[in-house]
């Protein structure tokens, strides 16, 4: 099957970053140029990178909490069959025993209710220790399929953040104008054909029918490089992608032009409460009032300081922080993504050779980021990826494996934003304030 084109766009760190894609609008038949721009505060840029191009600061008059880093290609990998190895259980230095879980209660939609227990913390009680695993794109047969079969032994549950124009026939491109670009320009491929895009709503569906989350990653991932991008727009201009992406959501088959051979989505409009910008692009001032008006009620694109904290809530709207975090495995701070990890390794260059050696970082930093947080503030971890197969497939496999390990925990779950949002909202506003004031972990070397 035809591969989807995959287009390295922003990466790598905290406070001053910018980066760039490809130059200028580009559509899944275009040539890719990868310029990858990087600004690392701890003065540590990775080999091969360019420092250059402007920058947004949190907080800066700007707009107050734009999104700091990049992360990363939107597209996700082709629906292509790939190997993948399977490594061993990630080496946390202070494992719990495993045990199983089940589900707490029964849903009334079909679905499974929620994987965590729903209920008000004792005086004194621990929280549990929550992680988010989740996906950009979230296209890939292949991918959804291991990570699904990963998470059911545990009960475990996850998040993918689908791009729009996947449900949209690359043939049928021009139905989607990206704000401040021409009818059908994207700078990642649109659904390919019709049986691409079947297989991807039978994915869709299947996760949804097993309590998994779908999000939104947008439509066209549009980033620096590729102007006007998301830290360009203004409200207008989020509510018009929004506006598309629940189109694409909802009246997929009239858009095109089929009929009901092709199997209803699951996922409804009303279904998508969250999501990440591509890139982690934008002005937290001018998203929040098209969040607001789509019924979203998180977002986890923006960085406001090293280490892992618990959310809280900006402009109305739970902000789920992404991780800027300490790495053993580099020795330095990281944005804790899969593209961003690649760049501070090798520049984002493809070697495959170097896979075992990178496979470990990521292990190294994941499972210090759980200790941390498992043996301190207990804030939720944020795993944070895409479906691909990058530099040898670095990074799922590590993934996959930390998922598989740490699922099974003690007092852990893998559970989805909405869920976490909603343990949070039913404590004492007290006992939330509190684990909220608690000071960021993996923000260094353990002491």
């Amino acid at each position: 099957m035809r591969a989807r084109r995959l287009i390295p766009a922003m990466a790598a760190a905290v406070g001053v970053v910018l980066t760039g894609c490809s130059a200028g609008d580009t559509t899944d038949d275009a040539d890719v140029v990868t310029v990858t721009v990087v600004s690392d505060p701890t003065g540590e840029d990775p080999a091969g990178s360019v420092s250059s191009g402007s920058v947004t600061v949190p907080g800066s008059a700007s707009g107050g909490g734009s999104s700091p880093a990049s992360s990363a290609p939107g597209s996700s990998p082709a629906r292509t069959t790939s190997t993948t190895a399977e490594p061993g259980a990630s080496s946390s230095t202070t494992p719990p025993k495993k045990t199983a879980k089940t589900t707490t209660t029964s849903g009334t939609d079909g679905r499974p209710a929620s994987n965590i227990p729903m209920r008000k913390l004792k005086p004194g009680e621990k929280p549990p220790q929550f992680i988010i695993f989740s996906f950009d794109g979230a296209g890939s047969h292949e991918k959804w399929n291991l990570f699904m079969d990963a998470a059911k032994p545990t009960d475990s549950r996850f998040v993918g953040f689908l791009t729009g124009i996947y449900l949209v026939e690359t043939a049928n491109k021009q139905a989607y104008t990206g704000p401040g670009h021409s009818p059908g320009k994207s700078s990642v491929s649109f659904g390919g054909t019709k049986e691409e895009i079947v297989t991807e709503i039978e994915d869709l569906n299947k996760a949804y029918a097993a309590g998994h989350e779908i999000g939104t990653h947008y439509n066209g991932h549009f980033c620096a490089g590729a102007e006007p991008s998301g830290k360009d727009w203004d409200t207008a201009a989020w509510n018009s992608e929004l506006d598309q992406f629940m189109k694409f959501v909802t009246d997929y088959k009239k858009i095109n032009n089929w009929g009901d051979e092709v199997p209803d989505l699951k996922v409804t409009a009303d279904d998508i409460k969250g999501g990440r910008t591509p890139c982690l692009e934008g002005v937290l001032k001018e998203m929040a009032p098209a969040w607001k008006k789509h019924g979203l009620t998180y977002d986890s694109s923006l960085t406001f300081g090293s280490g892992i904290t618990w959310p809280d809530q900006r402009e109305g709207i739970w902000e789920f922080p992404m991780p800027y975090v300490y790495s053993p495995g580099f020795q330095g701070m990281v944005m804790a993504m899969d593209y961003n990890f690649w760049v501070k390794f090798n520049g984002g260059k493809e070697q495959p050779e170097t896979a075992p050696e990178l496979r470990s970082i990521v292990t190294q930093t994941y499972d210090y980021m759980y200790d941390q947080a498992y043996n301190g503030n207990r804030a939720p971890v944020l795993i944070a990826n895409h479906f691909n197969a990058w530099n040898g497939d670095s990074f799922n496999v590590p993934a996959l494996a930390f998922m598989k390990d740490k699922c099974g925990q003690p007092e852990t779950y893998c559970a989805t934003y909405s869920d976490v949002i909603q343990w949070m909202e039913l404590q004492d506003p007290a006992v939330l304030k509190e684990l909220q004031q608690r000071a960021p972990v993996a923000a260094g070397p353990a002491s």
